[in-house]
């Protein structure tokens, strides 16, 4: 049986190891649209004390995953960008949330953008390849 839409985040996140020790949390969820956060922490930082760019880019990395999945097939990644715009500190919280998603047949494009409250850290542009395998319970 297929599995609805807004619920296939929560079945990624059960299965994804590293989003779970990131301590990603998903806030939002449905068709097309999803809005995770998650705390910066110690092991995070690199050796400036500010975030590791990783840490943004996979917060971003998993909205984009995530969203695009929602759409009922397996969705991978064929190409990703980011841009940093502000750092980021330990206890710093973070949010992603895809502000755009256009699909296609077969392609899917993402806008995600991260932010620091209402403050805009960093923009992630991301394309993926919609497969015909369905997500199912």
């Amino acid at each position: 049986m297929p599995l609805k839409g807004e619920l296939i985040p929560h079945k990624m996140l059960s299965q994804d190891p590293y989003s779970t020790w990131l301590g990603i949390e998903i806030l939002e969820s449905k068709i097309g649209y999803v809005k995770v956060g998650m705390t910066i922490r110690e092991e995070m930082l690199n050796s400036m004390q500010k975030a590791h760019g990783g840490i943004t880019y996979s917060l971003a990395d998993t909205a984009f995953g995530f969203t695009a999945n929602t759409h009922g097939k397996y969705a991978v990644s064929i190409e990703t960008s980011i841009n940093h715009i502000e750092a980021l500190e330990k206890g710093d919280y973070i949010t992603a949330e895809a502000t755009v998603d256009h699909q296609k047949t077969k392609v899917g494009f993402n806008i995600v953008e991260v932010k620091r409250g209402e403050e805009l850290v960093a923009l992630f542009k991301g394309v993926v390849y919609r497969t015909t395998k369905d997500w199912s319970e």
